[in-house]
């Protein structure tokens, strides 16, 4: 089962410094069919302006994964832990039993980048933030596990039965995903078009997978695609 959720029917919030769509209900936004995929429960995709961001704000009980697509965000939390995450890079945050954030854009050019949440495994537990360099030429044709709660060796550690893959891939090529059963996968293409099975998907469009032993990922374009496989 692959379904194609268009970015033009995605939820959607705008004020003066942010643009976001949300593949799930978030917010203000509510679809009673789009509560999550699985564990995954927010796909959000974000465009923030020069020079603001989300200030301070408490989070718990959530893995909270920053894929960052064009700029940086510079990220500050009640830990004390600060750093900036530039474009093709990933940032990760167990919340755990509670933690306080910001996320600025404190570049000349609007950042965009999918906040994608998935829950943990089990409540509480000390909250933590990583973040980590992963160059697209390292990941061309094939996936690379960016975050991982399941082991993957290299990918930042996440608190929850899921991973997080990325892929570039160049025009005509095709990349295979041996899911087992029962779970969840969730692909965004954020550039390019790509055949998913039977299904096309174009810019920042996504499709929710189930019961797909073997998905077969074909790139229309040059693409660069995320994807979450979660229980």
């Amino acid at each position: 089962m692959i379904e194609k959720r268009p970015f033009s029917e995605l939820g959607r919030f705008q004020n003066d410094w942010l643009n976001a769509h949300y593949h799930f209900s978030f917010s203000n936004w509510y679809d009673p069919n789009r509560m999550g995929w699985g564990s995954l429960r927010v796909w959000n995709d974000d465009e923030i302006a020069p020079q603001t961001g989300f200030p301070p704000h408490p989070h718990r009980d959530m893995e909270i994964i920053t894929y960052v697509r064009k700029g940086a965000v510079t990220h500050q939390d009640s830990l004390g832990n600060q750093g900036r995450t530039e474009a093709g890079d990933v940032q990760v945050m167990s919340a755990g039993s509670g933690i306080r954030h910001a996320e600025y854009n404190v570049e000349p050019e609007t950042t965009t980048l999918f906040q994608i949440w998935i829950e943990p495994r089990s409540s509480g537990g000390e909250p933590g933030w990583g973040a980590k360099p992963f160059p697209k030429d390292d990941r061309a044709n094939a996936f690379s596990v960016l975050a991982s709660g399941l082991g993957d060796e290299g990918a930042l550690p996440i608190r929850a039965d899921a991973r997080v893959l990325g892929a570039t891939l160049q025009a005509g090529h095709e990349l295979t995903y041996e899911a087992e059963p029962g779970r969840h996968l969730y692909l965004v293409a954020a550039t390019g078009e790509v055949e998913v099975g039977e299904v096309t998907l174009g810019p920042r469009d996504g499709a929710a997978i189930k019961d797909e032993a073997r998905l077969s990922i074909r790139a229309r374009k040059d693409a660069e695609i995320v994807m979450v496989d979660c229980a």
